[in-house]
């Protein structure tokens, strides 16, 4: 049975470039070598990343950061929101659980790393890193080096402040580069919500922050593979970005990543009241249509649609429904609810295998607020291209979302 599943991840390798190039805007001109490079150093990082134990134990081990984190966050929430935020009750609690809320105790989390992320950035560490990894890209995948930058740089910032990165090079890319862009950014997710993803995830997956960062960094391969098989092209934009200051001093990067982080953490809020009022209307009105003696609703619609998807990552058909109705909702939705509505299944909805694969395939930004918010975001740092911009915008979500399904196939091949 193991090897049946492993034969399924295979399979899904292959179609999901199939679908890619049939996609294509020059099917003539298929880049057969960025895709075995690309294939190949996704195989390749994750058999070391996670098929070695001493690296394997180590990148489970960054829990512990998670761990700091949340008990600094939480000394924070506590002084400002008193019990509500994790302080001491007023009163006798009799269920523990019901005092932990997610705008008050985790969503905070969003916060302190928007501003530590904006402080490593100042301090120089996160763009030594940035370089590093887009020279690995610029060699390996054969990358022009603002399109290197720009992809390298979704690890850690948002699709949106990695392009500002770039911005005196976004109207010189080709329509190749800015495509493979975008699918960079919705095949990622920004590194202010690592932490708050590791902690929803934790009691279900351990060593959840670990994961998360493998699943961004095999995700970069499979988005510039897929991006390039849609929409090839062989000319590059050389440059030296990612050496700009942001921020004028120590204290402007707290203050202005405090400020990014706020306006993330608004919006993640309005976004959850609305979409899972929605969505429960919606259910409310699917409720009166009862299929195979169950009411019809729409995590049971979405699940069947993407069931398909999930099995050829790898996922055992009869968890395929359940799993695609995670895989829908990120799509549709985004992938904060579907790791919610992940970490709350019933602990026998899925195999530990097929949890695992979950969480990769659900890392990336892959979904249509993030499509409309990278539209925004963009066309005012390229105005002249706005028009191209939004039509390659709305096309990267299918290469962003191929992207966390190949990586989750990629992990389905190793023997965890």
């Amino acid at each position: 049975m193991d090897i049946f599943l492993h034969l399924q991840s295979a399979l899904g390798l292959a179609v999901f470039v199939a679908i890619a190039w049939a996609l294509s805007e020059n099917r003539n001109a298929f880049p057969w070598q960025t895709v075995i490079v690309g294939i190949g150093l996704q195989i390749v990082l994750a058999a070391l990343l996670l098929g070695v134990p001493v690296v394997r134990a180590a990148l489970l081990s960054l829990n512990v950061a998670v761990d700091a984190i949340q008990a600094a966050t939480a000394k924070g929430t506590s002084f400002v929101f008193g019990f509500v935020g994790g302080g001491k009750a007023p009163f006798a609690v009799t269920d523990a659980g019901s005092m932990t809320t997610l705008a008050f105790t985790l969503l905070p989390i969003v916060l302190v790393m928007s501003a530590l992320s904006a402080l490593l950035w100042h301090w120089r560490i996160l763009p030594v890193v940035v370089k590093v990894f887009a020279l690995a890209l610029e060699r390996s995948m054969k990358i022009g080096g603002a399109l290197g930058v720009g992809c390298a740089s979704n690890i850690f910032l948002g699709m949106i402040e990695a392009p500002l990165l770039i911005r005196p090079y976004l109207e010189k890319l080709t329509r190749s580069e800015m495509f493979t862009l975008f699918a960079c950014g919705l095949a990622n997710v920004a590194g202010t919500v690592l932490v708050l993803y590791a902690t929803i995830l934790e009691p279900v997956l351990p060593g959840a922050l670990g994961h998360i960062i493998v699943a961004s960094l095999l995700s970069l391969p499979a988005s510039i593979l897929l991006s390039k098989v849609m929409i090839p092209g062989d000319e590059t934009t050389p440059t030296e970005a990612g050496t700009a200051r942001l921020y004028r001093s120590t204290m402007d990067a707290i203050a202005k990543g405090a400020e990014d982080g706020m306006q993330m953490y608004l919006n993640i809020i309005a976004m959850l009241v609305v979409m899972i009022s929605l969505v429960a209307l919606a259910n409310i009105m699917l409720g009166n249509f009862v299929i195979a003696d169950a009411p019809l609703s729409f995590e049971r619609i979405v699940g069947w649609i993407f069931a398909p998807i999930v099995w050829l990552i790898g996922v055992p058909a009869g968890e395929a429904a359940t799993a695609g109705s995670l895989m829908g909702t990120k799509t549709i939705l985004n992938e904060f609810i579907a790791y919610l509505n992940l970490a709350a299944l019933p602990g026998d909805a899925l195999s530990a295998r097929s949890k695992l694969l979950m969480v990769y395939a659900l890392c990336g930004f892959a979904n249509l607020g993030s499509v409309g918010m990278m539209i925004a975001g963009v066309s005012a740092l390229a105005p002249s291209r706005r028009d191209e911009i939004v039509e390659l915008s709305l096309k990267s979500i299918i290469p962003g979302t191929l992207s966390t399904c190949m990586t989750a196939a990629v992990v389905g091949l190793l023997p965890l």
